[in-house]
């Protein structure tokens, strides 16, 4: 049997693939939803419910872009305008000689850094997975890339300050470097918008798209639904408890961040991703939505970027979304796009097949590669279009 869009036997088998890493204990909870042409399909394995809340991490970014956008689309801002003004912090940059060289060996940056250059990580800082002394300051500083950690940064203008205090990895435009500009680019829209930065994703976003339980924390009349959360030993495979439901996300953060704070549910994120889908309304035109889901990252930079040597190799790299340039798998389609939160969740668009797919589970991943549930999700559903 078939519905119009989705096979129903090979939809109840991704059920039962999820449901057996589940019982195997790689997660305690997951929610999928895999929407096609208007079929939608949502399962709860395990202790969550339809209604569960999640950290989703870096699915952060993606909402952060979209906000950028907003404020682009208004002339508030400019793409390719430097940041200087807004953010004082950012201008006059040293950059040191190697990334991998003494923090106190600099030159002057070639250019100011762009709007542009924060949505596409290319503002030269962010992670690098090699030994860096310029990583080893900014660990104390609480500016590295490391698992959200809500209640550790400081307010935005502190830690503007602190990162006023470290050169640039690599000049401006030069190359991908993971995270930081989604962070800052949350400081920039509180800036430019005069709203806090969580103010204006509730208000321009989350409301208009009825994403009622979207945000930097969880209210207490909520935390029941915010179940908690595991690390995942790399070795064995057991979990240890990271979070309950009363620990970081249970206040809200003195440092909203762009690249990793928010929390979601199931049919939040997939409004938040629908709207994407058909092109951006209520929130942006489709040229902003294309654009965003376009890749901009070059061969040469692509060639010395992303977790691991290949990973650029068949994806590129558009406003906070990871973007399909090469088919390699069936369940990665060229134009596929989305982002995976290293905390435990998945998302993936696909504009031809009209068709959203996202895993929102408990248990963070021990490394940047797809861990076999997501991998094992994202195949069952492809597998389950019905034509």
């Amino acid at each position: 049997m078939t519905t119009a869009a989705l096979d129903s036997a090979r939809i109840a088998h991704l059920g039962e693939v999820l449901a057996g890493h589940v019982d195997r204990g790689a997660v305690t909870g997951l929610v999928s939803v895999v929407s096609r042409r208007g079929d939608v399909v949502v399962d709860a394995v395990g202790t969550a419910t339809r209604d569960s809340i999640f950290r989703i991490a870096s699915m952060s970014k993606p909402v952060t872009a979209v906000a950028t956008l907003v404020l682009l689309e208004e002339c508030t801002i400019r793409l390719d305008d430097p940041v200087d003004d807004l953010l004082p912090e950012l201008a006059d940059r040293r950059v040191v000689r190697r990334i991998d060289g003494p923090v106190d060996d600099t030159v002057p940056a070639d250019r100011p850094i762009t709007v542009r250059d924060l949505l596409t990580f290319r503002m030269g800082f962010g992670g690098y997975f090699a030994p860096s002394p310029i990583n080893d300051v900014a660990g104390p500083l609480h500016l590295s890339v490391v698992a959200p950690q809500p209640s550790v940064p400081p307010e935005p203008d502190e830690w503007m300050r602190r990162f006023s205090t470290l050169p640039l990895m690599c000049q401006p435009g030069e190359r991908w470097l993971y995270h930081t500009g989604s962070d800052i680019l949350g400081v920039l829209i509180a800036r430019a918008s005069g709203r806090p930065f969580a103010d204006f994703l509730r208000e321009r976003i989350f409301e208009r798209l009825g994403m009622k339980d979207t945000g930097f924390s969880v209210p207490a009349a909520s935390l029941d639904r915010l179940g908690p959360h595991y690390t995942t030993d790399p070795d064995t495979g057991d979990l240890t408890l990271s979070d309950p439901p009363d620990g970081q996300w249970s206040e809200p953060p003195a440092f909203p961040s762009g690249g990793g704070g928010l929390v979601s549910t199931a049919d939040d994120f997939l409004a938040f991703a629908q709207m994407l889908l058909r092109g951006g309304a209520p929130i942006l035109s489709r040229p902003s939505v294309e654009t965003m889901t376009s890749d901009h990252l070059t061969p040469a930079q692509k060639a010395i970027g992303g977790f691991f040597p290949d990973d650029f190799d068949g994806r590129g790299w558009g406003f906070g979304v990871g973007v399909v340039t090469r088919r390699d798998a069936p369940s990665a389609p060229v134009g596929q796009y989305g982002w995976d939160g290293g905390l435990g969740t998945i998302w993936r668009n696909d504009p031809s097949e009209d068709m959203t797919a996202i895993l929102l589970t408990d248990a963070s991943f021990t490394s940047p590669r797809m861990p076999a549930v997501g991998a094992d999700f994202l195949t069952a559903a492809y597998a389950a279009i019905a034509d």
